[in-house]
């Protein structure tokens, strides 16, 4: 089974993801994927390379083969490091752009969460800090365009709404 948690940055996508993960994993294995872990930098996010790499997570879980893939460190930009999904019962995917069209067909569960993007954008500047505003800004304009190309919100199975 894959769910997908979509919506905008600072929603409670990640928080929703951890709840799901401490309320199942007592019945089944369990893991969680963060999509801030699968995109290469701040500079065009959503490009093909991102969809391609979703598809094959999604398919390596399906035939219960393990993934491996790097992650983008975002504090030393030269640096990456190796993230293994292994197969489970259960593969939680959120992120801005989890459920994007490329692996829909492969998802059981597509949820959204609605919420304020101004809001949410403060929410991330004070977990993450006020140095990193300027991509952000960018990184929502970003999110904008692939939300409108992809159709997400429509697509979604479930519609949640965020509380600030």
């Amino acid at each position: 089974m894959i769910v997908t948690i979509d919506g905008v940055a600072g929603a409670g996508k990640t928080m929703l993801a951890s709840a799901m993960n401490e309320n199942y994993k007592n019945h089944f294995s369990v893991q969680v994927l963060h999509m801030d872990d699968l995109y290469e930098g701040w500079d065009d996010p959503f490009k093909a390379t991102l969809s391609k790499k979703l598809t094959e997570i999604a398919q390596a879980h399906i035939m219960a083969t393990p993934y491996e893939t790097t992650i983008h460190d975002w504090h030393d930009i030269l640096t990456t490091s190796q993230l293994m999904i292994k197969p489970v019962d259960m593969l939680i995917i959120e992120g801005v752009g989890s459920g994007q069209r490329s692996i829909r067909q492969l998802v059981s569960t597509k949820i959204w969460i609605d919420f304020d993007p101004i809001v949410g954008l403060k929410r991330v500047l004070a977990r993450d800090g006020a140095n990193i505003e300027k991509e952000m800004m960018g990184f929502l304009e970003d999110q904008k365009v692939h939300f409108i190309e992809e159709g997400t919100r429509e697509a979604a199975d479930f519609l949640l709404f965020g509380k600030d």
